[in-house]
C-alpha cells in the first residue's frame, strides 16, 4: 500500500507539472516566434527476484517451474524540451517584420550578453540601429546593424539590406551544434545553460521579409493534453486517497488482534 501511495504521489506531481507547462504555452499562443514547451515520460519497471529467471522449460506434468514474471511500470516525468517546429508565417506587410523558414535564429545583444530568438518583430531606433521590441540590436556578420534614417529596404531571402539597390547590411541567421542544448531565457530568448554562445551560420533559412512566425502551439491539442492531464492527476488523488484508508483500516483491524 505505501508503494502504491508513493507510485501515486510521483505520478500527481508529474502531471501537476505537466499542467502548468501546458498553461504556459496556452498563455503564449499569441507570442511572435514563441516555442512550446513538452515533457517526455519513461516508465521506471520494478522487478521481482523470479523475473529474472529465463527458462521456457516445463516440467512437473506440464507445469511451469517458475511463477510468471511479474514486472509492474511506474510512469514518471523523466525530462523538460523545447519544441522548434516551424510556426506558421502570417503575412504584416511591414518591411521590418522577418520570418525565418527552416532552421536558425536571430541573434540579438543584450547587457547579459548575446542570446537567439525567433521573434523578428524589429524595428529602427533613433540612432538608425535596428533593434527588438526590447530595444536589443540585431547582430549580423560585423555587429550591429544600421539602417539608414527614413530609407525603404528591401531583404532578401539570405538577409542582405538593400537600399536603392545597393546592400547596406547582412542580418545573420545562426545555429548551434547541438539545439537541444538551448534554453528559454526569457523575453523570447534562448541561450545555452550558463554556457558562452557559439553560434554558427544557418544553412537551412529562408528569411522572410513583410512576416512574422507565429506560436507553434496549437490550441486543440493543448486542450487535449490539458484535460489528460487533470485527470490523470485525479486519478492519482483518488489513489492516494484510497492507499491511505486502506492503511488505516488495517491498522485498526491489526490493532485489535
Amino acid at each position: 500500500m505505501q508503494d502504491a501511495m508513493y507510485s501515486a504521489m510521483f505520478g500527481a506531481m508529474s502531471n501537476e507539472i505537466r499542467v502548468d507547462l501546458i498553461a504556459n504555452n496556452m498563455a503564449n499562443v499569441n507570442t511572435t516566434g514563441y516555442k512550446k514547451d513538452q515533457v517526455t515520460f519513461h516508465d521506471t519497471f520494478l522487478r521481482f527476484a523470479h523475473d529474472s529467471v529465463v527458462d521456457t522449460k516445463t516440467y512437473l506434468r506440464g507445469e511451469n517451474v517458475f511463477p510468471r514474471p511479474d514486472i509492474l511500470a511506474k510512469p514518471r516525468l523523466s525530462g523538460q524540451y523545447v519544441d522548434m517546429s516551424q510556426g506558421s508565417l502570417a503575412p504584416t506587410g511591414n518591411p521590418l517584420d522577418l520570418a525565418i523558414s527552416g532552421e536558425g535564429f536571430f541573434q540579438v545583444r543584450t547587457p547579459d550578453g548575446d542570446y537567439l530568438t525567433r521573434n523578428g518583430s524589429f524595428v529602427v531606433s533613433s540612432d538608425g540601429t535596428l533593434v527588438t521590441e526590447q530595444g536589443y540590436p540585431v547582430l549580423g556578420e560585423g555587429g550591429p546593424i544600421v539602417i539608414p534614417q527614413g530609407a525603404q529596404v528591401q531583404i532578401d531571402h539570405d538577409g542582405v539590406i538593400r537600399q536603392g539597390g545597393a546592400e547596406v547590411g547582412q542580418i545573420g541567421v545562426y545555429t548551434v551544434d547541438d539545439p537541444t542544448q538551448l534554453e528559454k531565457i526569457g523575453s523570447n530568448l534562448f541561450g545555452v545553460g550558463g554556457a558562452a554562445l557559439a553560434p554558427v551560420p544557418a544553412e537551412n533559412a529562408v528569411v522572410q521579409q513583410g512576416f512574422l512566425e507565429k506560436s507553434n502551439v496549437e490550441v486543440v491539442s493543448e486542450m487535449v493534453s490539458l484535460i489528460e492531464s487533470q485527470r490523470g492527476y485525479e486519478a492519482y488523488s483518488k489513489v492516494i486517497k484510497g492507499s491511505s484508508e486502506l492503511s488505516e483500516q488495517l491498522l485498526q483491524k491489526v490493532g485489535r488482534v
